[in-house]
């Protein structure tokens, strides 16, 4: 990386560096984008085993949501203590602003 690139990233990061810090933190930098460079080539374009990065989306479709309030008297029924529609629980914090 050059000397440009490796300030660019420092002030894009909030931090300030001496030029020693500079100079090696390119050689790192370099050292590791090498490395990547390397895994990638190692990874090949073989996308048939999904921890190569494959992405899928893990999660349901929302498709046929439940009417709102269906289960809210079994999971207030299910609570030790309630106060009207409200689970009610013992008070933990306290304010101290008066």
């Amino acid at each position: 990386m050059t000397k440009e690139e490796v300030l660019h990233l420092a002030t894009l990061a909030r931090i300030e560096l001496s030029p020693e810090e500079i100079v090696r933190f390119g050689t790192d930098f370099d050292a590791i984008l090498s490395y990547v460079a390397r895994i990638k080539d190692l990874a090949g374009s073989d996308t048939s085993t999904p921890h190569l990065g494959v992405v899928h989306n893990v999660f349901r479709e929302d498709a046929d949501p439940h009417e709102p309030g269906l289960y809210t008297e079994s999971l207030l029924a299910a609570a030790p203590t309630r106060e009207k529609e409200y689970i009610k629980v013992k008070k933990i914090l306290e304010n101290n602003n008066g």
